[in-house]
């Protein structure tokens, strides 16, 4: 696990940022809360169309993020390190394993299974595939190297 500070990030600098919940059910957001805790979890993608939809910016390299808790509590702040638009078909192996849910074939059926129940599963349907990092846990206010 990285180095941990122990100054919380400053609650100016979290009003500011973007917020989102992991997934579609509190289990499902409980369950890749804790992989990003256990740094199991590095990566993220999300529907395009769903970007498009909700009027919400892709996010950016270099920039913060808050994940919220199921109830809406901030959780975990996260930095973006990278975003890629790809096809889920082109989707590779090593960003799927970077998600932290489970090998390949896992990664592809959750994900057929998510897309399928929140507006309809494609295989050529294009995907924000975010690589990040955890900056702090807010729920245990100990902050990571920033």
């Amino acid at each position: 696990m990285p180095d941990v500070q122990d100054t919380a990030p400053d609650t100016k600098e979290l009003t500011d940022l973007p917020t989102f919940t992991f997934g579609d059910s509190r289990a499902l957001c409980d369950a890749l809360l804790a992989l990003v805790r256990a740094g199991t979890k590095t990566a993220s993608c999300g529907a395009l169309r769903d970007y498009r939809a909700e009027g919400a910016p892709l996010p950016v390299a270099g920039t913060r993020a808050v994940a919220l808790t199921w109830d809406g509590c901030p959780a975990l702040l996260i930095e973006t390190a990278s975003v890629e638009i790809r096809r889920f078909s082109e989707v590779p192996e090593d960003f799927a394993l970077a998600e932290g849910e489970g090998d390949f074939d896992d990664w592809r059926r959750g994900h057929e299974a998510y897309f399928a129940r929140n507006g309809g599963f494609d295989p050529a349907m294009d995907l924000v595939c975010e690589r990040f990092r955890l900056v702090a846990d807010l729920q245990s206010q100990e902050r990571r190297d920033v």
